[in-house]
């Protein structure tokens, strides 16, 4: 059974830690704790993980953010993988720091990410872990807080929820939406 899992961020080391990239930080610390490396490949960096007799493509798409739904409706074509073998992460400014949701569709909620990969794919019919980075912003200042940096508390945070949001991802790998759902969200 094979799987697509798009972290998805910006290119670039300025973005590197931004709360916009935290979909990039999950799949480079699996990539890290499996002693993987991605490689570019078109319109993403990627990389194989095998995971209880699963092949999972990891892709962190280059096409940055806005674009995301390009560099994932052509991998889900090149390697054959239906979409409800798909996952995306992402950022979430509607949920506090942290908080991890798992669904399995859902409108963009403004997300441009999303809002690109919904348009590509003609649908909203695929899982997403949204990952939450708070709203707290003054007004008009949206993209200041998704492409500011983590502050020192939330750093300090960042490991568990990330290693929390790999669980998720393999166990919807494993056991499917539905449970992975049951057993994860918060």
């Amino acid at each position: 059974m094979k799987y697509l899992v798009a972290g998805l961020g910006n290119i670039g080391p300025e973005y590197a830690m931004t709360r916009h990239n935290v979909g990039f930080m999950v799949l480079d610390r699996l990539a890290a704790q499996e002693n993987l490396k991605f490689d570019l490949g078109r319109l993403a960096y990627g990389v194989e993980l095998k995971y209880k007799g699963r092949t999972i493509y990891l892709i962190k798409p280059t096409t940055y953010m806005n674009l995301s739904g390009k560099a994932i409706n052509y991998w889900l074509k090149e390697l054959k993988i239906p979409v409800e073998n798909m996952l995306t992460i992402t950022d979430d400014i509607a949920l506090p720091f942290g908080k991890l949701r798992l669904r399995s569709k859902g409108s963009h909620g403004g997300h441009n990410g999303l809002r690109n990969i919904q348009e590509v794919l003609g649908n909203d019919q695929y899982a997403r872990l949204r990952f939450g980075v708070s709203g707290d912003f003054p007004k008009g200042r949206q993209v200041d807080h998704v492409l500011g940096e983590f502050p020192k508390s939330e750093i300090e945070l960042l490991p568990e929820r990330l290693d929390r949001s790999i669980d998720i991802l393999l166990s919807f790998c494993t056991l499917g939406i539905d449970k992975t759902m049951n057993n994860f969200n918060e």
